[in-house]
């Protein structure tokens, strides 16, 4: 049996209602951690926590809020308490034209895909170091290696939380706490079809011929399914990862082509 070390270990697991945040959640909860799940939609989240609890039959607690918003991370804080993982998630900006935003767009995305993973970071970091264990997961984008040009504003905003995580995991790996940013290409979430239907209008084609491009050009002939990337996350989560420190690990069935 493989045993990834983490039964008991409590993890926070953002955004994780649906979607990638919920394949990571689940990959989690099956290796025995409890976790601290959070989302803005409480229907949805509480079903998601039921389904994890049936299945795996670790301990969940579950908090609704916006996790982007100070009041939305002091809540999630406050009911997770000392935590041993930290899995950093929230939902890109729109895709768009740069010519159309304004500084508030930028200062949304900002906040939402660099400053709220730093300030959940800056929140955990120092008891994970008094316990010399913690291993911090940003999921980012491809666009951090390959910058998608309609998602200028997610391309600006992962690529600085990059670079600051870049610095502070080379600070803290001494303390067996890890911090690494795991990259998703292209996967069966409502994000790809969002993606889609813009490529669509754009192109004056059918979401449906989008779709066969996307999935043609991957070098697997398919998108990516939410368990994969789970099983990802969790192996970087793993009590045996403690020397993969800093690194931006793409997860898109070979996509992008990089010989170094």
């Amino acid at each position: 049996m493989l045993d990834f070390g983490l039964t008991g270990r409590k993890a926070l697991v953002c955004a994780s209602s649906k979607g990638l945040g919920f394949g990571c959640a689940e990959a989690l909860a099956r290796t025995g951690v409890n976790l601290v799940m959070c989302a803005r939609g409480a229907d949805r989240l509480a079903e998601a926590a039921d389904v994890l609890r049936r299945k795996t039959g670790v301990e969940i607690t579950e908090v609704a809020c916006d996790i982007t918003t100070p009041e939305g991370r002091a809540a999630v804080l406050e009911a997770a308490g000392t935590v041993d993982i930290l899995v950093n998630n929230a939902g890109g900006p729109p895709a768009g034209d740069f010519r159309d935003w304004e500084r508030e767009d930028w200062i949304k995305a900002i906040d939402a895909n660099m400053l709220t993973a730093i300030e959940l970071i800056k929140a955990v970091i120092d008891p994970m170091i008094k316990n010399k264990f913690g291993r911090i997961v940003n999921i980012t984008s491809g666009a951090v290696k390959s910058p998608i040009p309609q998602l200028g504003l997610s391309n600006g905003a992962r690529a600085g939380l990059t670079g600051f995580v870049a610095g502070l995991s080379r600070q803290v790996a001494i303390h067996n706490v890890t911090i690494n940013n795991l990259l998703p290409g292209q996967y069966n979430t409502d994000r790809i079809e969002m993606l889609i239907d813009v490529r669509a209008k754009q192109e004056g084609k059918s979401n449906a011929e989008i779709r066969k491009s996307l999935e043609s050009g991957n070098p697997t002939g398919r998108l990516g399914e939410i368990d994969e990337f789970g099983f990802a996350c969790a192996y970087i989560c793993s009590a045996h990862s403690g020397f993969l420190v800093g690194q931006n690990i793409l997860v898109d069935g070979g996509n992008l082509n990089l010989t170094m």
